[in-house]
């Protein structure tokens, strides 16, 4: 069975920092090109960080750009992503997510429409942050 479990999630003030982990299991993460997605009530899904299989480049939302960072640890089938200096607007469910093609246009990360190309999504892992 595929399967995606993300963890980390948690409450964090302002300015903090958080490492979130998404472990695969029944496909390898480290041939696979990988999203990092994220959810507030009452928004649409937006793309934090991409990654293709074909090149390993990250691409990251103008919004988290330069402080968040997605990272492979083949080893432990898992990818992590490291979010620092959060702000209260980061708050949101966290979602890693698979996609069905080794190329996803990560370079339009912050598209409405990437989602469409992740096939396999995890439960999510809610991070809160305060002010």
């Amino acid at each position: 069975q595929v399967q995606l479990v993300e963890s980390g999630g948690g409450l964090v003030q302002a300015g903090e920092s958080l490492t979130l982990s998404c472990v695969g299991s029944g496909l390898g993460l480290g041939d696979s090109a990988i999203g990092w997605f994220r959810q507030a009530p009452g928004k649409a899904r937006e793309g934090i960080g991409c990654v293709r299989h074909t090149d390993d480049d990250v691409w990251y939302g103008d919004y988290v750009k330069g402080r968040f960072t997605v990272t492979r640890d083949n080893d432990r089938n898992s990818v992590t992503l490291r979010m620092n200096a959060l702000h209260p607007e980061d708050a949101a469910t966290y979602y890693c997510a698979v996609s069905g093609t080794p190329s996803p246009p990560c370079t339009i990360v912050g598209a409405t429409h990437l989602p469409m190309y992740f096939e396999v999504w995890g439960q999510g892992t809610t991070v809160t942050v305060s002010a």
